[in-house]
């Protein structure tokens, strides 16, 4: 398999942004949603409207996102909106919360463990979209990038719960229940095998969405934003403060090799603070998705760098 392109910027600008995704070359085609996550009330570490606004105008994009399956600012669709509002998404675009009207399940091919995905039903308003990930380190999955964001993101409030407990339940109460009691036959996934249902509900979503189109192009792109890097993830109210400095922007059209490079990036940085960061990613096996991913071909961890400063 040819190496995948990654394309990076150490800018962090709405410049940058819009020029790395030009670079990949591809004109998203149709009605375009720009999934990203809006961000936990509380938290501050999300990517910030000001920093999207000029890519999400230039597609014309309207910003998804899924209810969460965990009490908070966003396990409600009227939650989750306001939360969007305080934290400025509503004043650049209009926000599409996908499961707002109900779910749909899609197949996942020669799964391992989940013989379908649930999705918010949204999913079929939209033609093409922009994978548009802040990527940080996550208390589950060790970081989150662009597969997280296809696979637990465009996941309904009871898709979230099915993949988190793999398959065992598909009611959030009582995944939150298994993951809070932690115990010898809870429904506390085993970790690999969570990674493993990431990996396969986010090949899910690119299969559903390239084949409704059936014409050989790409319709999903994938931005990695590497700032405010924290080991926490932007669901968390009470995130740890970033413990890196900021990295650039990172960008393909296949999400393994980008997220590779993204975590590559940081696992070969001095910054002080990489320890750190790499000692969530460890801690929860998280590069171990990467390679399943490309096992079941979502995608080639064996990328080209190409820097365009």
């Amino acid at each position: 398999m040819a190496k995948a392109k990654v394309y990076y910027t150490k800018d962090i600008t709405p410049e940058s942004l819009v020029r790395i995704y030009d670079t990949l070359g591809v004109k998203l085609p149709g009605k375009v949603g720009i999934k990203i996550s809006t961000g936990e009330a509380g938290n501050n570490n999300y990517l910030k409207p000001e920093l999207i606004k000029d890519l999400v105008t230039k597609l014309d994009g309207t910003i998804v996102e899924c209810n969460v399956a965990y009490a908070g600012g966003r396990n409600q669709t009227e939650r989750h909106l306001e939360t969007a509002r305080e934290h400025g998404f509503l004043d650049i675009a209009d926000v599409d919360i996908m499961d707002a009207e109900g779910e749909i399940e899609i197949s996942v091919e020669n799964h391992k463990w989940l013989p379908v995905d649930i999705v918010g039903e949204h999913i079929n308003n939209y033609d093409s979209f922009l994978n548009l990930a802040h990527f940080k380190g996550h208390e589950m999955a060790g970081f989150g990038g662009v597969i997280k964001n296809q696979s637990i993101g465009f996941a309904s409030a009871s898709g979230k719960a099915y993949i988190h407990s793999l398959g065992a339940t598909r009611s959030p109460e009582e995944m939150m229940a298994g993951i809070m009691a932690d115990v010898e036959g809870s429904l506390t996934a085993k970790q690999d095998g969570f990674l493993e249902c990431m990996a396969e509900t986010a090949k899910a979503v690119s299969d559903y969405v390239n084949g409704k189109a059936n014409d050989g192009q790409p319709h999903i792109v994938y931005i990695n934003v590497l700032n405010n890097l924290s080991r926490d993830c932007d669901c968390s109210a009470t995130p740890e403060a970033p413990c890196m400095a900021d990295m650039g922007i990172m960008a393909s059209t296949d999400p393994v090799a980008l997220d590779q490079a993204s975590l590559d990036m940081v696992k070969n940085s001095t910054d002080s603070g990489r320890d750190s960061f790499m000692e969530r990613v460890n801690d929860q096996n998280g590069e171990y998705i990467l390679e399943y991913a490309e096992q079941i071909g979502l995608g080639n961890r064996d990328y080209e760098l190409v820097t365009l400063d």
